[in-house]
C-alpha cells in the first residue's frame, strides 16, 4: 500500500519480480499477486468520492481485487478530487485465470455528499418496497441483515464447492467450462448446517430474495468477524432494479462466495451473513438492471458465474 508521499509505480519499480504481457493473453496462477496498471484513469471533481469493488462474476471465480491509487491510505476507495492512474491487485485463489489487455475484474460506483440511509430511512422503504423478502427484516448496525439458504432446491442442491487442480478459466469467455471439471455440488441430506473448511471456496446463496428500486442501490457491508471468522461476498454491489419485478427481477436472490479462515465453521440454515446497506441515487438511471442490457444475474437463484456451463 502505497504511503502519503509515494506513487504505486515507484513501488513497482522497486518491488517486482518480473513483468507479464498481457497483450495476447496471460495466465495469472492461483497464489500469486499481480499489480496490474489500469486502462482507465480518474479526474474526480473535489465534491466526488469513488469506491471500487470485484465484479460479481470475479467474486464468483474467488479471485481477489483491490483497486489502488498513488498515495491512498485504503485500498477500494478514490478520494475525491483524485486525479491520476489506478491499478488493480489481482489474486487468484481457487482456479488459475486467463486474463487479456482490456479484460474487466473490478466496478467502480461515484458518490457526491452522503448517499446511505438511515434505519428508519431503510425500514420505511423496505414497507413501501419490500428490500428482502422477510415479514420480519432485521434492520440493524445501519443494514438490513440476509440469511443463509441451506434447505436447498427440491433436489436439495445447497451450493458449491471449488475443486482444486482445475483447468484455467477464461475470464472473457461465457459459457465455455463444464460446471463439473471445476465445482463438487453440495446437498443438504436432511440437515440444516454445513460445516466450512477452512481456506475452502463455497458458493451459497440467501434464503431472502432481495430487491433494489429502480432510485437505490445497495451493497452488501463485511460480515462482523466476533460472529465467525468467515467471509461472504467479495462483490458487494448490488445495482438498481436487481430484483425489481417490472425489469424482470423478480424472486432474485444473493448468490454468496463464502470463505471460512483458519479454523473450520458450522453455518445453519437461516444464519445471518450479511447485511444489504441502500444509498439514493442522484436520479433514476436509463437502463435498470436486467436482461435488457445484458445482466447475466438478473431473477437467479443458486448460480455459478457466467463462465460455466451444465
Amino acid at each position: 500500500m502505497p504511503g502519503p508521499s509515494h506513487l504505486v509505480a515507484d513501488k513497482l519499480d522497486r518491488l517486482k519480480l518480473h513483468v507479464v504481457d498481457l497483450s495476447e493473453g496471460a495466465v495469472l496462477e492461483t497464489g500469486c499477486v499481480y499489480i496490474v496498471p489500469l486502462m482507465e484513469r480518474l479526474d474526480l471533481p473535489e465534491d466526488m468520492s469513488a469506491s471500487a469493488n470485484p465484479k460479481s462474476s470475479t467474486g464468483r471465480l474467488d479471485i481477489f481485487t483491490r483497486v489502488i491509487t498513488d498515495r491512498a491510505q485504503e485500498f477500494d476507495k478514490i478520494p475525491a478530487g483524485y486525479s491520476g492512474p489506478l491499478y488493480l491487485e489481482i489474486s487468484p485463489r481457487t482456479f488459475p485465470i486467463v486474463v487479456r489487455r482490456g479484460s474487466r475484474l473490478s466496478q467502480v460506483r461515484f458518490r457526491v455528499g452522503q448517499a446511505l440511509l438511515t434505519e428508519p430511512e431503510l425500514l420505511a422503504l423496505h414497507e413501501t418496497e419490500t428490500l428482502v423478502a422477510s415479514k420480519k427484516p432485521n434492520i440493524t448496525g445501519g443494514g438490513i441483515a440476509l440469511s443463509i439458504d441451506l434447505a436447498g432446491d427440491k433436489e436439495g442442491l445447497i451450493g458449491y464447492r471449488g475443486k482444486h487442480h482445475t483447468a484455467v478459466v477464461d475470464v472473457d469467455k461465457k459459457a465455455q467450462h463444464d460446471i463439473f471439471d471445476f465445482w463438487e455440488p453440495l446437498y443438504s441430506r436432511g440437515r440444516t448446517e454445513l460445516i466450512l473448511d477452512p481456506d475452502e471456496f463455497y458458493i451459497l446463496v440467501s434464503r431472502e430474495a432481495v430487491h433494489v428500486p429502480p432510485h437505490f442501490a445497495a451493497e452488501m457491508t463485511p460480515f462482523d468477524p466476533l460472529v465467525g471468522e468467515f467471509r461472504v461476498h467479495y462483490a458487494g454491489f448490488f445495482d438498481p432494479g436487481f430484483g425489481h419485478a417490472p425489469a424482470g427481477g423478480r424472486g432474485s436472490r444473493a448468490v454468496l462466495e463464502v470463505r471460512s479462515h483458519e479454523v473450520p465453521f458450522i453455518l445453519e440454515d437461516g444464519q445471518i451473513v450479511g447485511r444489504l446497506i441502500y444509498e439514493h441515487m442522484l436520479e433514476q438511471p436509463s437502463s435498470l438492471y436486467g436482461s435488457g442490457v445484458g445482466s447475466n444475474y438478473q431473477a437467479q437463484g443458486l448460480k455459478l458465474s457466467k463462465h460455466f456451463r451444465l
